[in-house]
């Protein structure tokens, strides 16, 4: 199945225009709906992490991690270094580096004012994910920084995460997306470069989308 013939119809815009007065569904009704789940998918999840978690995320070179802040606003960011470059302590506690980034800093002032964060984790090929949810802080610590020094350089900041729940996720959503699919590659060719992206949000005159893309192309050369 070519990704030309996969609901080209079905990009862009929402096809339902959004409006304020769609049906919102409470706890119950959303169960009813959804059914239950069955009893054995309980099971599965952990209060810690397994070996089987352990050698997930040793060979995870990719996870996202959601937070929020004491009002409840939300932010999702990307992390990403060799396989296991988020550290397990034991077998309840991990340590994630700050590598080199933006320095919004989102996360970190999320997880000052809310600790529970939730981490996504993805290895190259494998269509399971494993979900890890926890409470975290973020720390200077020098012995702990130096566990995650890359390229002779140690990462200013660390975050810690002590584990709630771990658990594999099914890999349907992989399986539609066909996210590791060689000819996935082709959607790249439709998304603009960041440069149009940041030019385009900040409508400033003077801002030009190849000189910031240039901009970017430098910027990569370091990652730490």
């Amino acid at each position: 199945m070519s990704v030309q013939s996969n609901r080209e119809q079905d990009r862009g815009p929402a096809a339902v225009p959004w409006r304020t007065g769609h049906r919102r569904l409470g706890a119950a009704e959303t169960r009813g709906l959804l059914g239950e789940p069955d009893p054995e998918t309980r099971l599965k999840i952990l209060d810690h992490l397994d070996r089987n978690c352990l050698t997930f995320i040793a060979h995870s070179p990719f996870c996202c991690m959601a937070t929020a802040d004491a009002s409840g606003a939300t932010d999702c960011t990307p992390r990403g270094d060799y396989p296991g470059f988020v550290r397990a302590l034991d077998e309840r506690t991990l340590l994630i580096p700050d590598r080199l980034g933006n320095k919004l800093g989102d996360s970190f002032s999320n997880i000052v004012e809310n600790p529970h964060v939730g981490l996504l984790f993805f290895v190259p090929g494998v269509v399971e994910t494993l979900r890890v949810n926890g409470r975290a802080y973020v720390t200077d610590d020098g012995d702990l920084r130096t566990m995650l020094e890359q390229d002779d350089v140690r990462p200013e900041l660390a975050t810690l995460v002590e584990v709630d729940e771990a658990y594999l996720h099914c890999g349907r959503s992989l399986l539609r997306s066909r996210l590791w699919e060689d000819d996935m590659r082709d959607l790249a060719q439709e998304i603009p470069s960041p440069g149009t992206f940041w030019a385009d949000a900040a409508a400033t005159e003077g801002l030009d989308a190849e000189r910031l893309d240039r901009l970017f192309d430098d910027g990569y050369q370091e990652l730490y």
